[in-house]
């Protein structure tokens, strides 16, 4: 960071506070989820109680997603407080500090000092889920816990076609769950879905403005639907126009999907952060 975006981070965080953000990467196979639960227990829970062995205050984190069990993330990004006299450390040391307190299964990639107006959640102008399609008659083992099992042929020019019926503004209500409150809008904008195949290993990448409850997997649940044959690839714009989920049909598990990316608008209130880097610099380096 330089001189004057350093100045100009103390001067933001002034008042006695410094923001700090992380980005995240965990196998959730184990976790109920990234929030802290009732029941179960969440990724949230085992990082807050790392950052508690470091600062008195016990930080809480705010997350840029809130992944369901059995989901897994590369770049989940959070943002946390803590008082300047508790900052002991350089940034740098931030990562590894908190490792030591964290289970094999949890790791914090990045940590940087960010202006008091950034928020992880808020601040963020879009999220890049990927999906894993493990498409054999037999199951890799040693992708069991991170790709969907389909044992079936899949037509992949048909996935593909389908993929595209999704890019731009559309009312996701018939491809994503009901959470069990009230939502303001079903309306998002995807900008990127494709369907990449390296040999029996397929990948969904869907990345978009903002995503609903099970949308990402109510998506590859119908991607792969139109790769049996049950629907044609002209079926997703009826389908999202009935905005009825039971029109759409199955949703895809969870162990196959991995929130990859979170980004933000490069100016000067927020931190762009993309994939992995395990170092204190500014900028995250991406993983493709």
């Amino acid at each position: 960071m330089s001189r004057a975006a350093t100045d100009h981070v103390s001067e933001e965080n002034s008042g006695g506070m410094l923001r700090l953000k992380l980005t995240i990467a965990y196998d959730g196979s184990g976790y109920a989820g990234w929030q802290v639960q009732k029941t179960g227990t969440g990724v949230q829970e085992k990082v807050e109680s790392a950052l508690a062995k470091l600062f008195p205050s016990r930080p809480r984190l705010h997350s840029s997603s809130r992944t369901d069990a059995g989901v897994h993330a590369l770049g989940l990004v959070a943002h946390f407080d803590v008082p300047k006299s508790e900052m002991r450390m350089p940034v740098k040391k931030l990562v590894l500090a908190v490792n030591a307190w964290l289970p094999d299964d949890i790791r914090v990639l990045s940590a940087h000092r960010c202006q008091s107006s950034f928020h992880a959640r808020f601040s963020a102008a879009g999220k890049q889920y990927r999906y894993y399609i493990w498409n054999h008659p037999a199951m890799n083992p040693l992708l069991r816990h991170t790709a969907w099992h389909v044992p079936r042929p899949l037509d992949v020019a048909a996935m593909r076609a389908g993929a595209r019926q999704f890019v731009g503004r559309h009312d996701f209500r018939a491809l994503s769950s009901n959470p069990g409150y009230n939502r303001r809008s079903t309306v998002r904008r995807v900008r990127r879905c494709e369907v990449q195949k390296r040999g029996r290993l397929l990948t969904v990448i869907v990345e978009a403005d903002g995503f609903l409850y099970k949308m990402c997997r109510g998506i590859v649940g119908m991607l792969v639907q139109i790769g049996l044959g049950r629907f044609a690839p002209s079926d997703v714009s009826r389908i999202l126009a009935g905005r009825d989920r039971r029109l759409a049909g199955m949703t895809a598990p969870a162990h196959g999907l991995v929130l990859w990316r979170v980004t933000y608008p490069k100016s000067r209130n927020t931190v762009q952060s993309q994939g992995i880097a395990v170092t204190g610099d500014e900028n995250d380096a991406a993983i493709e």
